[in-house]
């Protein structure tokens, strides 16, 4: 085939391009010899000289196309519409595929027009809908609408002309990229939501007629499972939900009255698959699960009442409160810490401090029957820690409460380390303001550059580990800060020695790099390696092992924390940190939300415990890490000094 301009007879070529047109929309024989030549016909007159025709070749295109879908409507006044409609579907469906391939690479070499034209197979579509769908809708949707009631109504129509036909509205309009799906929902899913909910309504009022509330949603979880296959049969997956919401609508939520008066019959009677068959039908609808979920908890109150009326009310809160199944351990003390925790954390949402209040009070109710007090005391001071240091604590006054409440049950012995943890929140208050006002009084102004907070915890009273992770050197934006405070503090407080928790400080890093300004919330360990970025947008590991001083292991789970969230990229596609890796700054970082904080990964030794112990049981994650704890507290192994996620046994 050459590719060079030529003079063409457009007659005469047309004439050869047209019997192959009609021989592929009447699904003839096409030899691949003269399918091949039909492709250089038709380059020949995009590019022919002296003027190309494509457009005439459009434009003669487009009036055979026109021409045959007017005489396929014809052919409806002689034959029966339904199988006349699917075999022009199907001829269309098939020249649409043949036509759009040769048009996608021929279809506009010669033709420079100033509005822009369809390419031939949308053509083909848009003629198909205007010419023949179009003028048969009202019949077309009506009997697809018949036939759709007859399959609902046991009858067994053609699934695959159905199908067939009701996507046929989705691919007249599948070429365009805004709102494909618009004539379907139209011409089609409109209407077709409507009948479905006159059908099922309609439903609905025969069953309830000739049903009990049992019988009635079994039948009704029936239809629903009826109509979602139905759903799959028919129609195009986005309709699904629509539908079946529908369905739900006519025969639940329209019928909430019946369904709440049964419902504490079921639940006094504990029918357990009624149950379970209303909690299904009225999760699915608004306003739905309320109703059953109060007269549950009346139900379980009244039972419950009416199961320990006959017993020492003291004996029996006790065995309930500290039942423990064979071979576990009580988990009534970490449940009523976590439950503690809830209510006192910011995230308690919709509650005063009054009501906060009440429940505290309430709490304290079921915990004087614990027996394992000490280990309630060591979960509730682990989230208290955890509270206090990262400012999560609902108000310090609810604190304070909660420890006075415990203190009133316990005694003082119980709740000294607690009463410290919550003093040292407000003395380290204390002593920033008092810092601040040192750096402004001294001889020469001293700024220190960053906004700079520190908490000072003792010792014996918080529950934290004073072995570092890793070896570790400040950043020299933070040394300023560092060496002052120590200063201030040695001044205030002789004989007093400080060591620094780095592995739980955190800080804010202003991203100033990328077009949308991010701070990220991060490690002390994490900053670390982000400053080093201030002078470079490329830092190899060994540098980045030279300027913070961190062990291995540290350092690459850090680096690793710095990858997953992309902000950071890696010269290499392996996933392994290597001695002679390099990372650059993600210069195209993006991020939903402009503040954000940046979590490390999670410790490897518990999967460890769990595949190493399976063979026996199966422990929970809270199990294996209280059981560390216990085994760190007597003494039995410690954490290794070169990281925190290693333990070593003591001899």
């Amino acid at each position: 085939m050459s590719l060079k301009p030529r003079v063409v007879d457009f007659d005469e070529t047309w004439n050869k391009l047209l019997t192959t047109i009609k021989a592929v929309v009447m699904l003839d024989y096409v030899e691949r010899a003269t399918w091949n030549d039909r492709f250089s016909d038709i380059y020949a007159l995009c590019v022919a000289y002296p003027e190309p025709l494509g457009e005439k070749l459009y434009t003669e295109t487009k009036v055979f196309l026109e021409n045959h879908v007017r005489q396929l409507y014809k052919v409806n006044t002689i034959h029966h519409l339904w199988e006349i409609y699917l075999i022009c579907y199907l001829l269309n469906f098939i020249k649409k595929n043949k036509l759009t391939e040769a048009d996608l690479q021929y279809g506009y070499g010669g033709v420079d027009m100033n509005e822009p034209l369809m390419e031939i197979g949308e053509l083909a579509l848009d003629m198909w809908r205007k010419l023949m769908i179009e003028p048969l809708q009202a019949v077309l949707i009506r009997m697809l609408l018949n036939e759709v009631k007859n399959d609902r109504c046991g009858e067994d129509p053609n699934q695959k002309v159905i199908h067939g036909v009701i996507n046929s509205f989705v691919h007249v309009e599948q070429y365009k990229k805004k709102f494909p799906l618009k004539f379907y929902q139209e011409i089609f899913e409109g209407p077709f939501l409507t009948k479905t909910g006159e059908y099922y309504k309609q439903e609905a009022s025969n069953l309830l007629q000739e049903s009990n509330c049992s019988q009635y949603m079994e039948k009704v979880l029936g239809r629903l499972k009826d109509e979602e296959v139905r759903c799959r049969k028919y129609l195009h997956p986005s309709s699904y939900a629509k539908v079946i919401h529908e369905c739900q609508q006519r025969m639940v939520a329209d019928h909430l009255q019946f369904l709440h008066g049964e419902c504490q019959n079921i639940i006094r009677q504990e029918k357990r698959d009624d149950m379970a068959n209303m909690y299904t039908l009225l999760r699915a609808v608004s306003s739905g699960l309320p109703h059953m979920i109060q007269e549950l908890q009346v139900h379980i109150h009244d039972e419950g009442i009416r199961a320990t009326s006959n017993l020492s009310q003291e004996n029996a809160l006790t065995s309930v409160v500290n039942h423990r199944e064979p071979k576990s351990i009580c988990k009534a003390p970490e449940l009523l810490a976590k439950y503690c925790d809830n209510l006192l954390k910011k995230s308690a949402k919709g509650m005063t401090e009054n009501e906060v209040e009440d429940k505290l009070t309430s709490f304290i109710t079921v915990f004087k029957y614990i027996d394992d007090k000490d280990v309630f005391q060591k979960f509730y001071a682990r989230m208290l820690a955890k509270r206090l240091i990262h400012g999560l604590s609902l108000s310090m006054d609810s604190e304070e409460a909660m420890i006075n409440k415990l203190k009133q049950a316990c005694g003082y012995e119980f709740t000294s380390k607690l009463h410290r943890m919550y003093t040292d929140m407000s003395v380290s208050a204390d002593l920033n303001n008092k810092f601040n006002n040192f750096i402004k009084t001294q001889e020469s102004p001293v700024e220190l550059g960053i906004s700079f907070q520190i908490y000072v915890l003792q010792a014996g009273a918080w529950p934290l580990t004073h072995v570092p992770s890793s070896t570790f050197a400040i950043p020299q934006e933070l040394e300023k800060s560092v060496q002052m405070f120590e200063l201030f503090y040695n001044q205030h407080f002789s004989g007093r020695k400080l060591t620094w928790l780095h592995y739980l400080c955190t800080g804010e890093v202003k991203m100033n790099y990328l077009s949308k300004p991010y701070v990220a919330m991060v490690t002390t360990y994490q900053m670390a390696v982000l400053l080093a970025f201030n002078n470079s947008e490329t830092v190899g590991y060994k540098e980045l092992q030279d300027s913070t001083q961190m062990n291995e292991k540290e350092l690459q789970k850090t680096i690793k924390s710095l990858l997953d969230v992309k902000m950071l990229n890696h010269d290499s596609q392996k996933e392994e940190i290597e001695a002679e890796s390099t990372f650059s700054l993600n210069m195209s970082f993006t991020s939903k939300r402009t503040k954000f904080k940046i979590t490390t990964s999670m410790q490897k030794d518990t999967p460890q415990v769990i595949n190493q112990s399976k063979a026996r049981f199966n422990p929970s994650i809270s199990m294996i890490k209280k059981c560390i704890e216990v085994l760190i507290d007597k003494q039995y192994i410690e954490r290794s000094q070169s990281s925190a996620d290693e333990y070593s046994y003591v001899a």
